[in-house]
């Protein structure tokens, strides 16, 4: 079983059926992985500059990159006419944009949307007798961010910036938009799934408890219950906090095993976990030592 950072984006079930733009990852990997999941309309920033290229006009050095992978829009963009333009009904982060630019101004231009529609902007924005001085209460699609690690583990001997990085560029982008003349910024309304992030091990946890059940079918009216589950990473703030944090429903017991090989590269850690290894081999080991306790 694998579940990614964005894997209960596929519960979202009431959203199949609606226009959905998801960003980041590699040309269009982010988009099939949305359509297994089973969102049937799936639009990508790459499908909108290559069919409105002025929206983002800095794209020339990515032209034939987009060109590669894109596809024709449901609607196309028609200014001062929203019926006749496209409309997206949630917008989803699924990885690391690999074009900051153009990303943020999308999410933004539908932050600051009417009913979501590109092209348009809500009278609404700025109002300061509405809640939240009148930004996102038009109607503007719900935002959802994966996986908000701030840092993550490459190649490179010092960590690098991950999609926590992207969000939090993103937030202040949102900031400097909506504040300014005396003006506080507006607060950004965001769902951020991923570790630490309870909903994150809630899914895992039941998609370990529907596996078990699965293999042990046979004899399920003996089955004793999931004791102890292992959460193995090597990022502190994102993995271990997480396994820390979580509270099993269920009565299972979370154990937090932090690697070597990864953010975390020695001394005190700002999250404590259960033990810490060298490597995965180690932390399998230890967990199946401790699992028979």
């Amino acid at each position: 079983m694998f579940v990614q950072s964005h894997t209960p984006f596929a519960d979202m079930k009431e959203l199949y059926d609606k226009t959905v733009l998801v960003c980041g990852g590699d040309y269009d990997k982010c988009q099939l992985v949305a359509q297994k999941y089973g969102f049937k309309h799936v639009v990508t920033p790459g499908d909108i500059v290559t069919q409105h290229p002025e929206i983002w006009p800095f794209t020339a050095v990515f032209k034939d990159y987009y060109k590669a992978f894109a596809k024709p829009l449901p609607k196309p963009i028609v200014a001062g006419k929203p019926d006749e333009s496209l409309k997206i009904d949630a917008v989803f982060v699924y990885s690391d944009p690999r074009d900051w630019g153009l990303d943020t101004t999308v999410i933004l231009d539908l932050l600051l949307s009417q009913q979501g529609i590109l092209g348009t902007i809500s009278p609404k924005n700025g109002d300061e007798s509405l809640p939240n001085r009148g930004y996102q209460q038009d109607g503007q699609p719900p935002l959802y961010f994966s996986n908000p690690d701030l840092w993550w583990a490459a190649k490179y001997h010092l960590s690098r910036l991950g999609q926590g990085g992207f969000r939090e560029a993103l937030e202040g982008v949102w900031r400097a938009v909506t504040g300014g003349h005396g003006n506080e910024p507006a607060q950004l309304h965001k769902t951020v799934i991923g570790k630490p992030h309870h909903p994150t091990y809630e899914f895992a946890e039941k998609r370990l408890r529907a596996h078990r059940n699965d293999l042990f079918a046979a004899r399920a009216s003996s089955l004793v219950p999931l004791r102890k589950v292992y959460m193995v990473g090597d990022n502190p703030e994102s993995d271990i906090l997480g396994g820390n944090s979580y509270k099993s429903p269920f009565g299972s017991k979370w154990q937090s095993i932090l690697l070597r090989t990864g953010v975390y590269q020695g001394g005190e850690p700002a999250h404590k976990p259960t033990v810490i290894v060298d490597d995965v081999y180690d932390a399998v080991q230890w967990a199946i030592d401790d699992a028979k306790k």
